[in-house]
């Protein structure tokens, strides 16, 4: 049997600290608190998303709820509730309103966020 360093963890939305982010307003279930961790993980309201790309780290969005659209550069597609986007870094995407579940590698803060001009729903 291999032995880890990382964490167990269990947490539930609603329950978790929730903050203003770039694309709407996130549960922070694993975040820049937690140490140790594979990757963090946010369940995030989109509302007023922003075009942007990540510098260093790729995400994978999990859409929690219903049909929205998403655009990686510049291509538009249909999403729908079961659906899982990978974003490799320096990939400008937008996500239309929704939950989603997203996931990032552990160390690409706020800083290291690149946003682009609003683009409209």
């Amino acid at each position: 049997m291999t032995s880890t360093t990382l964490r167990t963890l269990v947490r539930h939305e609603g329950e978790v600290p929730r903050e203003r982010s770039t694309c709407g307003w996130r549960d922070r279930l694993i975040s820049n608190e937690d140490t140790e961790v594979a990757a963090w993980v946010h369940a995030v309201d989109i509302d007023g998303a922003r075009e942007h790309y990540h510098k260093r780290s790729a995400e994978l969005y999990c859409v929690l709820e219903g049909e929205r659209r998403v655009v990686l550069v510049g291509v538009e597609q249909v999403v729908r509730k079961g659906s899982l986007v990978h974003i490799p870094p320096g990939v400008v995407a937008w996500i239309g309103l929704g939950k989603v579940g997203i996931a990032s590698e552990p160390g690409d803060c706020p800083g290291s966020v690149g946003e682009l001009p609003d683009r409209q729903d």
